[in-house]
């Protein structure tokens, strides 16, 4: 695993996030309050979207349209996602993975994934990077 400041850092936000939604559920938060929560946080921050699934790998709140998305259960599918399932299981807690294009729209990004604090769950925090663009 490849550990920069930045990945840390994204790995910090992945834990929070989880810690949060366990939090919202216990406090009664639908959906869309949980959404818009994340929304906001991804207009004012550098993390580009969020995506957290239930213990299906079926998406329930994201900071963008999940457009019906849904994470593979077997981390071996061969898709950008897969790995993320091995969250799903309990054989690892954290998934990293380098900058890479996506599959969705060739966009290069970072994802990092923790499993969530309630019950089974990928938590992932997607960052696209732009590369020869300054952040100052």
């Amino acid at each position: 695993m490849i550990t920069t400041d930045h990945t840390l850092y994204m790995i910090a936000a992945a834990k929070l996030l989880a810690q949060y939604v366990s939090a919202a559920n216990r406090a009664g938060f639908d959906r869309n309050q949980v959404n818009a929560a994340l929304a906001q946080i991804c207009a004012q921050s550098v993390i580009t979207e969020f995506w957290v699934s239930d213990e299906n790998g079926e998406v329930e709140y994201s900071s963008a349209d999940p457009q019906g998305f849904r994470f593979p259960l077997d981390p071996s599918a061969g898709t950008q996602a897969a790995p993320f399932a091995a969250l799903l299981t309990g054989k690892t807690t954290i998934v990293v993975q380098t900058p890479q294009p996506r599959e969705l729209d060739s966009r290069v990004f970072q994802y990092v994934g923790v499993a969530g604090a309630d019950k089974p769950r990928i938590v992932q925090v997607g960052v696209e990077i732009e590369y020869g663009k300054s952040s100052g």
